[in-house]
């Protein structure tokens, strides 16, 4: 692993949290966050700590802003910073490896709390019942409507912003590390896979091997998500992402096999010459005239199309 270097507040050391809060983020400017999150310093009485790791930015701009940031923060709070990237699942062990509480929330950066009483939360449901993992939601409330992001809003509305309830009748399936939490002890049995490169999967391959051994519960505290993709974007990151599902079908067949994602490869998978056919719906999905229904569904098609090579 890379040498960091490391940016303390003077909280930090005197500090004897309960939940650590682990953010990640590369290229991005998590200062709003950051700032929303020490709103609640008072309410949380000492129960929560900030960790938050620049993964190879290189951008001495953005790391003198947040430096500046994380000094001036009530809660306490520790800034990594990377010389060079280490992956998704790489860095996120090593924010594990630095956080003290007994329960972890991973939050990514670009994530805004819907309510004021966000960490309040999360320490409450730790003091109370002490969960071996929980996911808070995924809201567009804050969300832009900008028409670039037309597409990601109607997928992101169908498929990732599903009330707590309904999440909880496959637990497994609706756990991202954007809003997650999680108990130490759990994560020492169960660390992310840094075999997964690119974009996707990783936290959901973690989630199905964490809900063999342990409960996961599912509550309503949402977060907005605020990286809404254009198509173009949303389709690269599913480029990316082919060889990480293929990863999840080899280790747990008998759970992927009952995604939707994964029947619809394995119809693609039939059709002759789909290699031809499969840039067509990619260029479907970024047809600004079609309907944004037609082009979700033409997106969807597109990501299945790659996943049929993993099937």
């Amino acid at each position: 692993m890379s040498r960091p270097m490391l940016t303390d507040n003077a909280a930090w050391r005197r500090a004897r949290p309960a939940v650590s809060v682990l953010i990640p983020f590369l290229r991005d400017d998590p200062s709003d966050l950051l700032q929303l999150l020490d709103e609640e310093a008072g309410a949380v009485e000492g129960a929560v700590e900030i960790v938050i790791l620049d993964d190879g930015t290189n951008d001495p701009e953005l790391t003198a802003r947040l430096q500046a940031r994380i000094r001036s923060m009530a809660l306490p709070a520790r800034l990594i910073s990377l010389p060079r990237n280490e992956g998704r699942s790489r860095g996120r062990n090593r924010l594990a490896a630095t956080a003290r509480g007994g329960s972890w929330l991973f939050l990514d950066s670009d994530m805004r709390p819907d309510h004021r009483r966000f960490l309040w939360t999360w320490a409450d449901l730790v003091a109370r019942e002490d969960p071996a993992v929980a996911f808070g939601g995924f809201s567009l409330l804050q969300a832009s409507t900008d028409a670039r992001f037309r597409v990601h809003r109607a997928m992101a509305a169908r498929g990732e912003c599903v009330a707590y309830g309904e999440r909880a009748r496959t637990p497994e399936k609706y756990v991202y590390t954007s809003n997650l939490l999680v108990r130490r002890d759990v994560f020492a049995a169960e660390a992310f896979d840094p075999g997964f490169t690119g974009w996707g999967w990783e936290d959901v391959e973690w989630a199905m091997r964490v809900s063999r051994r342990f409960r996961v519960v599912h509550v309503d505290n949402p977060a907005t998500h605020m990286g809404l993709d254009t198509v173009e974007a949303l389709a690269g990151k599913y480029e990316q992402s082919a060889d990480n599902f293929a990863r999840v079908v080899a280790r747990h067949p008998d759970i992927v096999r009952t995604y939707p994602s994964y029947r619809a490869a394995r119809l693609l998978k039939r059709i002759p010459a789909l290699g031809q056919i499969r840039p067509w719906m990619k260029r479907a999905a970024v047809t600004g005239w079609l309907p944004t229904g037609a082009r979700a569904f033409s997106l969807r098609l597109y990501r299945a199309a790659l996943y049929a090579e993993a099937v």
